[in-house]
């Protein structure tokens, strides 16, 4: 984490790359400490509206979570078809009469299920083996600027010289 107090402020790079009508008051290597530092200035009473998080070198990161096979591509598709139909079943079952909505809601569970676990399937087989594994995908940034206005700048950077 870098320290507002190792910072020029009057670097003007560093502040066209935040924003023209911003000033660049602190600097930190991880989003989390950049909400903190936000959260820290909103406890003490400062205007956060105008403030900005601004991420500079932003790259996309994809996390390997497992393999996905045929099977499993079916088994996903019948749990996502399942919810599918169980919606389609709540709404149809509404005009069921007596205890008849149960078996409408069933029935719509039953048929989702099936219908997603053939189109899951079908899906992950027709890429012939091109994606045969499960990911997820998050933003990252080198660098995260927290910037202010110019009227108020000196005041965030005077309250973050004094944060504990």
């Amino acid at each position: 984490m870098d320290s507002p107090r190792d910072q020029s402020f009057d670097d003007p790079t560093t502040q066209a790359s935040a924003s023209a009508d911003y000033r660049v008051i602190a600097s930190y290597r991880d989003y989390t400490e950049a909400q903190r530092t936000v959260d820290y200035l909103s406890d003490a009473e400062f205007p956060v509206e105008n403030l900005r998080i601004v991420g500079h070198g932003v790259s996309t990161v994809e996390a390997i979570t497992g393999r996905m096979t045929n099977g499993r591509a079916a088994l996903t598709g019948a749990a996502s078809g399942a919810w599918w139909g169980l919606f389609i079943g709540l709404l149809l079952g509404m005009f069921a009469a007596g205890a008849a909505w149960l078996s409408v809601l069933a029935a719509g569970l039953l048929i989702g299920a099936v219908w997603g676990a053939v189109f899951g399937f079908v899906g992950h087989w027709a890429t012939h083996g091109r994606h045969d594994f499960t990911s997820v995908s998050t933003l990252a940034a080198e660098r995260y600027d927290i910037a202010c206005t110019p009227a108020l700048a000196a005041n965030a950077a005077n309250l973050l010289t004094t944060r504990p």
